[in-house]
């Protein structure tokens, strides 16, 4: 289980974009929230200028009945647009290299919701390499490092700090 230290005030699911995400209603179970919203859910960023989604089946048929149509600027692929491009939504990330059922069965769950993991996010923002990822990829990089010092022997996981309002629970 990983935890993650909280920069912004109240849950999660009070922020803005989670609030218009979960007015989708699209099956928790069927997407991951990419790009930077990881940042979002585990404390190193306060705000995120919009959410990335990355769907299958049921969540991807119930954001294409209710949304506008259009095509990725980085991938090329269909995407749907919510709310002007506050919220995202593609069948897959960037390329064919990254598995779509992977990021989703595989996600770290924070307040009921699916986040990618901040190895992955730190991977597509080294690999894009743009002026705007680069605090990210630093600050993803210190919180890595931090989790790994605070690692324990037993059974691998690591320790919460002392009054975390987070937990996050790895599938």
């Amino acid at each position: 289980m990983r935890t993650a230290s909280a920069v912004r005030q109240g849950p999660l699911v009070e922020h803005p974009l989670i609030r218009r995400l979960s007015m989708l209603k699209l099956d928790p179970d069927h997407f991951v929230i990419f790009g930077s919203g990881p940042l979002l859910a585990h404390g190193i960023r306060s705000e995120v200028g919009d959410l990335d989604i990355v769907a299958r089946g049921a969540a991807w048929e119930r954001a294409e009945r209710l949304g506008e149509s259009t095509i990725g600027v980085l991938s090329g692929a269909p995407m749907i647009h919510f709310w002007g491009g506050l919220i995202e939504v593609s069948q897959g990330w960037i390329s064919a290299d990254w598995d779509a059922d992977q990021l989703i069965d595989e996600a770290d769950i924070v307040e009921g919701l699916r986040f990618a993991h901040l190895e992955h996010v730190l991977l597509y923002k080294q690999s894009l390499r743009r002026d705007k990822d680069i605090a990210d990829i630093i600050a993803i990089q210190d919180r890595l490092n931090g989790w790994r010092r605070r690692r324990t022997s037993r059974r691998g996981r690591l320790l919460r700090p002392a009054g975390h309002p987070l937990s996050i629970k790895r599938r």
